[in-house]
């Protein structure tokens, strides 16, 4: 019986990048050259610094150009690919967080019907609190069943300001835009 060598992982290379908005610094993380997190300043589960790999914005390019447009209130959707890590169910979340469109809102309990698990309200909300691309994957587009902004992992002010700029209110500054930052 010969012994095989365990196989090997590469450590994933990982990038990031800080950009200005008009909601506060994002600092954009990619694995492997593709967009994996956005974290805001004082996010509730921001990792360390020291875990964001290093300072690189080249493989921001496009995520860059479309936040702009987005802040520019000329996109209501993204198309980016993303490397998202999550356990199935969080996936599943995310994805249907997707599909509530902008300027719209969706409760947790309506996710957790469309996901075909009534009931499971609460582990959306905690799926929701997970998604490492806020903004880009609209968790701040879900609200609590009675109409009432619940956590946000950027803050409550935060949310409430998104969903009234992508309501057609201002929710955002006097120069909204994106300018990258390092």
């Amino acid at each position: 019986m010969t012994a095989t060598p365990a196989a090997t992982t590469t450590p994933a290379a990982k990038q990031h990048t800080v950009v200005d908005s008009p909601y506060g610094p994002l600092t954009l993380v990619a694995t492997d050259g593709v967009l994996s997190a956005l974290y805001m300043t004082d996010q509730r589960h921001r990792p360390p610094e020291e875990t964001f790999g290093v300072p690189d914005p080249e493989p921001f390019g496009e995520v860059i150009r479309q936040l702009g447009e987005y802040f520019a209130g000329d996109r209501t959707a993204f198309d980016l690919p993303l490397n998202l890590a999550g356990t199935p169910f969080q996936r599943s979340v995310w994805a249907e967080l997707l599909k509530i469109p902008y300027g719209e809102t969706r409760t947790y309990g309506e996710l957790a019907e469309e996901l075909g698990k009534p009931g499971a309200s609460r582990a959306v909300g905690l799926a929701n609190g997970k998604n490492p691309v806020g903004i880009i994957v609209p968790c701040h587009r879900v609200i609590g069943a009675s109409g009432s902004l619940t956590g946000y992992g950027g803050g409550l002010d935060r949310k409430q300001r998104l969903l009234a700029f992508e309501s057609g209110g201002s929710g955002g500054s006097e120069e909204d835009g994106v300018q990258v930052l390092f």
